[in-house]
């Protein structure tokens, strides 16, 4: 990655607007963003339509499980009664279609792009396609607090149909660097894999395509209880990824884990065992789960570097088809963001079947933080500077050129350097007097012998 785009929306809301929302464009050769600004209007419709889309889809999802009730996870009944922010309307839901989701989904997307596009943001688009080439590789934040702009399909902008080397991801406005206790020691990819309550899930899918990872020092807690796992985080080696599958689900935007049949734990009850982690090396979450976007956000509070969650409860193959797309190409070099683009683009092909499937895979960051390859996961060293916070190699060169300089100064005072500029000097001179002499000089002998 060459650069990062944060846009910063500040506060507002889909009712009242968003006044100054910021964009830094950062360069990892450079510690120096180029900064401007503009306003995204009020958009209530486009807040209507989402309560469209979450509702049929959430309506379909029910009903195809129901049709073919093993192809589908179950539902826990608190995930369905989840208190949101926004009342869901279920009139009308019972004769829906999968054409009636698809013109929501038009809608949908045809609404975000009308703002993108509006007087006030138009200045920001004008100014990121002046500064970003076709070709150019980088990373789109989003930082918001809001609970509905981060559930919003940002993946719709129209900006990134021509920007393929390019994905949006999420943050918080507030974040910071972590503060490592340690340095990673192994050459291979640490990682933690929880396999929790399985119940009407097949689970085994997902241990298959971990194990087929290489370069893997792999550690299964199936159904742990949460002293195991809490164990488990505590290791001092360090992890690299934590992975999960399961039942997950948000209850009064606050995220559950169901790690077995009969317990389930918030972030908040795993936190000092995952501060631990995230301080001896956890980069990366994975939550292969229904509705993990309150996960996400809870896990950003510690501040770890990347999180990897779906949208909205999501069915087992599809669970099943990202994981495989994403490894395949995580491991195999792409970039952890355009992996995660590419796993997401691929599930299209399923969506008449499973419709919506590819608005789920969200990813979540740290933008303090920088994004690791496969290959740096491993422990090898890389050369790239995080835009915001790692600058350190530019104040090292700094410091040692100033070093130089009074070095070199303090010797040349004590005179210390005379010792090799003198015989430099003379060699010059005796080399000078050896060639042959300038046609235009006159060269006088005077015998002083013959004054006296």
């Amino acid at each position: 990655m060459t650069k990062l785009v944060v846009i910063s929306l500040g506060e507002g809301s889909l009712n009242k607007g968003f006044p100054k929302v910021t964009v830094q464009i950062w360069q990892t050769n450079n510690s120096r963003p180029t900064q401007f600004s503009g306003g995204l209007p009020p958009a209530p419709k486009i807040y209507q339509l989402y309560q469209s889309f979450q509702s049929i889809y959430r309506a379909l999802y029910q009903s195809l499980k129901k049709r073919d009730p093993d192809r589908y996870q179950t539902q826990l009944e608190s995930d369905i009664e989840a208190d949101l922010d926004f009342e869901i309307d279920e009139e009308g839901l019972t004769n829906i279609s999968k054409l009636d989701f698809a013109d929501v989904c038009n809608l949908l997307s045809e609404e975000i792009n009308n703002w993108l596009n509006s007087a006030l943001f138009r200045p920001i688009d004008q100014k990121l396609r002046a500064r970003l080439s076709l070709d150019d590789d980088f990373q789109v934040i989003i930082e918001t607090d809001d609970y509905i702009m981060r559930r919003l399909p940002w993946h719709l902008w129209e900006f990134f149909d021509e920007y393929q080397k390019a994905d949006i991801g999420l943050s918080k406005l507030r974040y910071e660097p972590v503060a490592r206790t340690a340095e990673k020691k192994t050459k291979n990819v640490r990682i933690l894999a929880v396999l929790g309550n399985s119940e009407g899930i097949n689970v085994q899918q997902d241990r298959i395509l971990l194990e087929q990872l290489p370069d893997t020092s792999m550690k299964f807690l199936v159904e742990p209880a949460r002293r195991e796992l809490d164990q488990w985080l505590w290791d001092k080696q360090g992890w690299d990824i934590l992975f999960f599958a399961g039942h997950t689900q948000t209850h009064e935007q606050i995220g559950k884990i169901h790690i077995n049949k009969t317990n389930s734990l918030t972030v908040a009850e795993l936190k000092n065992a995952l501060r631990y982690a995230i301080a001896r090396g956890l980069k990366l979450a994975i939550f292969n789960s229904c509705d993990g976007l309150e996960l996400a956000k809870e896990l950003a509070d510690l501040n770890i570097p990347q999180v990897i969650v779906m949208r909205e409860n999501v069915p087992d193959l599809i669970a099943h088809e990202f994981l495989k797309n994403f490894l395949t190409a995580f491991a195999g070099g792409e970039s952890l963001y355009l992996s995660v683009r590419y796993a997401r683009s691929k599930l299209q092909g399923l969506e008449d079947s499973f419709p919506g499937a590819s608005w789920l895979p969200v990813i979540c960051l740290n933008p303090a933080e920088t994004t690791p390859t496969w290959k740096e996961l491993k422990g090898h060293k890389h050369n790239k500077l995080s835009p915001q916070f790692h600058n350190k190699g530019l104040q090292t060169a700094l410091i040692i050129s100033a070093l130089l300089t009074v070095f070199f100064l303090g010797v040349r005072s004590l005179g210390w350097i005379q010792k090799l500029e003198l015989p430099s000097i003379d060699f010059i001179t005796r080399t000078k007097l050896a060639e042959s002499p300038d046609k235009l000089l006159l060269v006088t002998r005077v015998n002083f012998r013959n004054w006296f």
